[in-house]
């Protein structure tokens, strides 16, 4: 039975995903994905024309999952605090999940190849932090976190967190819990942040 034209690129996606994480993003080909999948290079573009729309498919697949995962500690939460906690632990599940992703950040690929993925990556990093942002000028309209720090400055050092996390996580062949100290050090930030009681 064929598979459907949709249900092949999230196969395709998945593969390239996989092969960034085993190989590392710049090594990426599309004769190498569409041998991960079981396909023909020539069957392969017809679903994605160019190695770059391939990628960029593979951004839209992140974003997406990205999106959700924000959504969620949204949702589930109250309070600026909590919501600024459960943000950055869904940043680092879908880390997790999708362990390329610190590779990606600073492949060739991304910052040489591709504008169009670059800018992409670089939108949904701009979106996380404006997240941040909103909490933590929340969090300081409710008197809980320490308003002489800007929140633009507060979130950018969160988000910096949430990426030397990841990368000394990556580099250290993943043999810690990066959820469990990432979230460590995001309370001692936060500690730093709240406001001082009188």
């Amino acid at each position: 039975m064929r598979k459907s034209a949709e249900l092949r690129k999230a196969e395709i996606v998945a593969a390239v995903l996989d092969l960034a994480d085993r190989i590392g993003p710049d090594r990426v080909t599309t004769g190498a994905a569409a041998a991960a999948v079981g396909v023909s290079q020539a069957a392969l573009f017809r679903h994605f024309p160019t190695k770059a729309a391939m990628w960029l498919a593979v951004a839209d697949h992140v974003a997406g999952e990205l999106a959700i995962a924000w959504q969620r500690a949204m949702t589930g939460t109250d309070g600026p605090i909590d919501r600024v906690t459960a943000l950055v632990g869904a940043q680092l599940g879908q880390i997790v999940s999708t362990p390329a992703l610190p590779m990606l950040l600073f492949s060739r690929e991304l910052n040489v190849g591709n504008e169009d993925l670059r800018a992409a990556f670089r939108g949904l990093l701009m979106k996380f932090q404006g997240l941040i942002v909103a909490e933590l000028a929340r969090g300081q309209a409710a008197g809980s976190l320490r308003r002489e720090v800007a929140p633009e400055d507060a979130a950018v050092l969160l988000t910096s967190l949430v990426q030397g996390m990841a990368i000394r996580w990556s580099l250290g062949a993943r043999n810690f819990s990066l959820i469990e100290e990432g979230t460590r050090l995001l309370d001692v930030q936060l500690r730093l942040l709240a406001a001082k009681e009188d």
